[in-house]
């Protein structure tokens, strides 16, 4: 967990690399803002200055060169700077310098922020959580951007972000995914699936799969990550059932989860397609491949 007595290493990195991309005049304004917040320790001054950062860097792409992504990688395994905007990045710069006292400050002055913020003020902040002060604080208000209906928020906090499945319980989690599910959103793109893979998820999935099949509707293939873990001989079926459908993409997708199972039916279902077996076991085909597929022709 970031502490608050020092400043984020990650804020160098950001300032290097905004430096590269905007004007002077920006980079200027950046740390005279930075040193008015270090110096008064005001939570105004932050908010202002967080607010104000619209009229100095624009929503174009943040771009990192190889060894700043990687140097971000080791203060934060899965940090995805490189899929910020420059206003976004300019914001968490910001947002790091303001030190909280204390847990309860911090909790509240985000709440501020969250309460009255735009939409993409609201972004930056979610996008900020793996890199933020008191990062057990916030659970609280992780949970609450899941709640949206609204596709930008729920991504930041869902996808490309490490935050939940390193704080999140198994309740949280599982609500996250359903919901990702339910709003058809890139699956492949919530990270350490498998590391928070849970029988409880793959339970509520397979039900969701009965549901729609029983609506005469497709299931999005991506969910037998989810279960491929699990496969027993209650819900073999289901998974023999998929590899059996005239879509090539959803047929790899099952045999993939099957490539996951330790149950045997599982493992001789894989065998008996040996040319996928071949493919997955190179790595060719993976669920980032799957995904990236899905999308495209979505």
């Amino acid at each position: 967990m970031s502490t608050p007595n020092k400043v984020n290493p990650i804020s160098s990195i950001i300032l290097s690399a905004l430096t590269d991309q905007v004007e002077e005049k920006s980079i200027v304004w950046l740390a005279q803002k930075r040193e008015k917040i270090l110096l008064s320790g005001k939570e105004m001054d932050f908010f202002i200055a967080f607010s104000q950062a619209s009229r100095f860097f624009k929503n174009n792409s943040f771009k990192l060169s190889d060894d700043q992504f990687q140097e971000t990688q080791s203060f934060c395994d899965g940090l995805r700077m490189d899929l910020w905007t420059q206003l976004q990045a300019a914001r968490v710069y910001l947002l790091l310098q303001y030190l909280a006292p204390n847990p309860d400050s911090w909790r509240e002055t985000l709440q501020k922020l969250f309460e009255t913020g735009d939409m993409l003020e609201i972004e930056a902040l979610y996008s900020a959580l793996p890199v933020m002060p008191f990062q057990d604080e916030m659970v609280g208000r992780a949970r609450e951007g899941l709640r949206t209906n609204i596709t930008s928020v729920f991504d930041a906090v869902a996808l490309n972000n490490p935050y939940p499945s390193k704080y999140f319980d198994e309740s949280a989690w599982n609500q996250m995914v359903v919901k990702a599910i339910f709003m058809q959103r890139p699956l492949f793109k919530i990270q350490n699936a498998e590391s928070r893979s849970n029988k409880e998820l793959a339970n509520i999935i397979i039900d969701f799969a009965h549901e729609r099949w029983a609506a005469g509707r497709n299931v999005i293939l991506e969910v037998w990550r989810f279960v491929g873990p699990f496969i027993n001989s209650e819900n073999f079926k289901d998974i023999e059932r998929v590899t059996k459908s005239n879509d090539e993409l959803e047929r790899n997708a099952a045999l993939l989860a099957c490539s996951m199972s330790d149950f045997p039916e599982a493992k001789k279902l894989l065998r008996s397609y040996p040319e996928i077996e071949s493919k997955i076991n190179s790595g060719v085909l993976n669920w980032d491949w799957i995904g990236e597929q899905a999308l495209a022709l979505a």
